[in-house]
């Protein structure tokens, strides 16, 4: 992360909001004497607990490769992003950027007991399933229960009660009006660069109306 003022995303409501619409978290250790780790797995939001709290599962071994709950993790998310043309700003002098939403939360994993990782899971699959027409969940059938049963002993569960986070919000908000305005529809149309969830998250930050 960048450290400098520009483009700071300070906001715990916003970033749990960034959480629940990302829901893919890099998972970066400093274990001593093996140097970085990292790894990649789904999140979920406590929803009812203050400030943000990060529930997920790590496969084995990886609990032993990141020392998981002996140290400091930092969980990587990130919104939507992608390339800039300075061709659609119809000014001069102009440059490439990228444009992003990224947020990187800071704490020390609790291990969770096999009863809780399996709670865990089976919210992980229901918020997953949810929006499909014929949901596959994980207590489905006492066939899926007692398979999810034996596979639990293959992750680890943690929780993250988040101590610190580091965030940016880059989405043109130093341009002019107009700027970001063609922007956002250069971002809408086909070609190599086409974003939708892109220009959909910078009209939100600048107010415009929403396009999908």
């Amino acid at each position: 992360m960048r450290h400098t003022p520009d483009y700071v995303f300070d906001d715990v409501e916003g970033i749990r909001a960034l959480v629940r619409e990302n829901p893919w978290g890099t998972i970066v250790s400093f274990v001593p004497g093996a140097g970085l780790v990292a790894s990649h797995y789904p999140l979920l939001l406590e929803e009812d607990a203050d400030g943000i709290v990060l529930v997920s599962h790590v496969g084995r071994p990886d609990e032993r490769l990141h020392e998981l709950g002996a140290h400091e993790v930092m969980v990587i998310v990130y919104g939507p992003q992608g390339y800039v043309s300075p061709s659609w700003y119809d000014t001069s002098p102009a440059v490439p950027t990228w444009n992003f939403a990224v947020a990187h939360l800071h704490g020390t994993p609790e291990i969770l007991s096999d009863d809780e990782n399996l709670r865990v899971l089976d919210r992980l699959v229901a918020h997953f399933e949810s929006p499909l027409p014929e949901p596959y969940l994980m207590h489905q059938t006492l066939e899926n229960t007692a398979y999810a049963e034996r596979i639990v002993h293959g992750t680890v569960g943690f929780r993250l009660r988040v101590d610190r986070f580091e965030a940016k919000e880059k989405m043109s908000q130093d341009k002019p009006a107009e700027v970001v305005d063609r922007v956002i529809a250069a971002l809408g149309e086909p070609g190599p660069y086409e974003n939708p969830q892109l220009a959909a998250r910078m009209a939100r930050v600048h107010g415009r109306e929403t396009r999908a």
